[in-house]
């Protein structure tokens, strides 16, 4: 428990320090750049336009795609529209997020710093890519039929949860990739695998057996994802609708924090020495 009050309060001290230093991880990715920061809504959208090329058209037959969602049906491409401006942001951050550290600890090692907030400023750099093509979507779902409603007002909850997921989870995977570097290969894989494993290119909720989708809401990735949905198509008030499912994300983060916590205090004197 020692180990969770040593982070959190590290995070909320560093907090300034922290900001400042995700601009500046923003603005240094991208300063060879003559668009600059116009790519990181750029190359999503050509992402986005190849899976809906892929799997609007190619599996689920184009313009006559519609997911059904308990008697009511939607267009495929502004449900996946919905889903995928959430897994972006989720995609980047535990990628980046998992090799934070010892991507950078040559130059941290030198100052007086704390290695926790290292993965929390790349997430914070993430969201602010994140929030810029989150707001360029929901301005196309007002010429798709989709005005601003009322479910918007879960938008920042969720933004919330998921950022402190993130970084939850980073602890974890920052720390085993500094000390085990073929960590970050299987981060990778797992990535890539999760999109397939997430309801964000392909509806799961018709699937047969039951227990397939139950096993698949295990993945909190699940719940985040859903939640974008149903704040954007102004579905449901997601987190009450589905409390016990919200009970359980938090759970997960919980533990996530907790683990993370005292394995980056444990390991983190010693980070040097893995270089």
């Amino acid at each position: 428990m020692r180990s969770v009050i040593t982070v959190i309060k590290e995070q909320i001290k560093s907090f300034y320090l922290a900001r400042r230093l995700s601009v500046y991880e923003l603005k240094s990715a991208n300063r060879n750049h003559y668009l600059g920061i116009l790519w990181e809504i750029i190359n999503p959208m050509i992402q986005i336009s190849i899976y809906w090329f892929v799997f609007g058209f190619g599996i689920h037959g184009g313009s006559r795609a519609d997911v059904d969602l308990s008697g009511d049906s939607i267009k495929y491409f502004p449900w996946m529209l919905s889903g995928i401006v959430a897994w972006f942001f989720v995609n980047q951050s535990i990628t980046q997020g998992s090799k934070s550290i010892y991507s950078r600890i040559k130059m941290i090692s030198k100052m007086s710093f704390p290695m926790s907030v290292i993965p929390t400023y790349v997430i914070f750099a993430k969201l602010y890519q994140h929030l810029m093509l989150l707001g360029v979507v929901l301005v196309i779902f007002q010429f798709l039929g989709y005005p601003i409603n009322i479910h918007y007002l879960q938008l920042p909850y969720f933004i919330v949860a998921t950022v402190i997921f993130l970084i939850s989870l980073s602890l974890i995977t920052s720390t085993l990739t500094t000390i085990v570097r073929d960590f970050q290969m299987l981060i990778t894989s797992t990535v890539r695998i999760l999109i397939y494993l997430s309801p964000i290119l392909w509806p799961p909720y018709n699937i047969h057996p039951a227990i397939i989708q139950t096993i698949m809401k295990l993945n909190p990735i699940y719940y985040l994802v859903e939640g974008y949905r149903a704040s954007i198509l102004g579905l449901s008030w997601y987190p009450v609708d589905h409390w016990e499912y919200t009970l359980y994300f938090w759970g997960i983060v919980i533990v996530l924090l907790f683990f993370g916590s005292i394995l980056h205090v444990k390991f983190r004197d010693r980070f040097v020495d893995f270089l």
